[in-house]
């Protein structure tokens, strides 16, 4: 592996040949991210009328207070809320109370509710998943992912909400992947752009599906693809649709290149200045738009008790 010579900036004031140094050649996240701060700026210059909302990251996540979700909400109200998470691109909430039904109350103001046929559900709520961890299970959120985009029309956004946590850990991140996609070297931006990705349910799902109805689930939940570089539905923003997944493969690639893309692109996620963090509280509800976020929930509170219900709006299929 090689090595290149940039120029050190954390001592301006020294020489030329003292500020030299060396750093191997692969790929490095130098300096502060200043596409950042044109967004960075609108964003806290917004103002709202039904709730306050404080800033957590950079450009994504802000937490939103002085509101009840559990009430009568006012249709200029749940506009609002829409509004800010097309800005914010996830909200949170704090303290609320709310039930079951409460919660897929609060989220068909939004569209219509996904059934997941994975993932748990009450027979009476199918369209609310539950997520309960303990000693007896383990955790595999832990990896960036957009949820759902083996489905020919993904989610278009989620809100989860917190029954029991862990005193410590169990953490949610998020990742702005419109910023994300401003951030990408520009050969790789062009490269990006026009590309398809196959997505499956198999990698994540596959084993919970017996061998002999194997066919008849592919049957159903067909591989899809989806533009690499997708236009957002509502704010026109570009956006990263790749995750390491659900995406098998980039169309009229090799393997080999594939991963390579797909590597490339997928690592983007994982700089903090693209992300928020979430510490989670009884009663805490997290909203986010699943094509402007991929998300991460930290799998480090093993044995302690985790239980978590989502539900999910049905969304367009993404176009570039």
């Amino acid at each position: 592996m090689g090595e290149t010579e940039i120029l050190a900036v954390d001592d301006p004031g020294a020489g030329l040949e003292a500020r030299r140094r060396r750093v191997p050649d692969y790929p490095i996240h130098l300096g502060p991210a200043t596409h950042l701060a044109e967004e960075r700026t609108r964003l806290h210059g917004l103002s709202w009328e039904h709730f306050d909302a404080r800033m957590l990251g950079s450009t994504v996540g802000a937490v939103l207070t002085g509101i009840d979700l559990a009430g009568a909400l006012p249709e200029p109200a749940i506009r609002e809320i829409q509004a800010a998470l097309d800005s914010y691109k996830v909200v949170f909430f704090r303290d609320q109370d709310m039930t079951a039904e409460q919660h897929l109350g609060f989220a068909r103001r939004f569209g219509e509710l996904e059934v997941h046929p994975f993932i748990p559900s009450k027979e009476t709520q199918p369209d609310l998943v539950r997520f309960a961890k303990g000693p007896d299970t383990g955790g595999y959120e832990n990896q960036w992912h957009h949820d759902v985009t083996w489905r020919e029309q993904p989610s278009r956004s989620t809100i989860l909400r917190a029954l029991e946590v862990p005193d410590v850990g169990g953490d949610t991140l998020f990742a702005d992947m419109c910023a994300a996609y401003d951030g990408l070297p520009e050969d790789l931006r062009v490269e990006a752009e026009g590309l398809t990705a196959t997505h499956s349910f198999e990698r994540a799902f596959g084993r919970q599906v017996p061998p002999e109805r194997m066919e008849e689930v592919r049957a159903l939940y067909p591989e899809v693809s989806h533009p690499v570089v997708c236009t957002h539905e509502r704010t026109g923003r570009r956006y990263l649709y790749v995750n390491r997944i659900f995406v098998d493969r980039i169309a009229g690639r090799t393997r080999a290149e594939s991963l390579d893309i797909l590597d490339r692109l997928a690592r983007q996620a994982d700089y903090p200045e693209y992300q928020c963090r979430f510490r989670w509280e009884p009663g805490s509800v997290a909203f986010w738009d699943n094509r402007a976020v991929q998300h991460y929930a930290n799998s480090d509170y093993w044995p302690d008790v985790r239980v978590m219900e989502r539900a999910s709006i049905v969304g367009d299929r993404p176009a570039a």
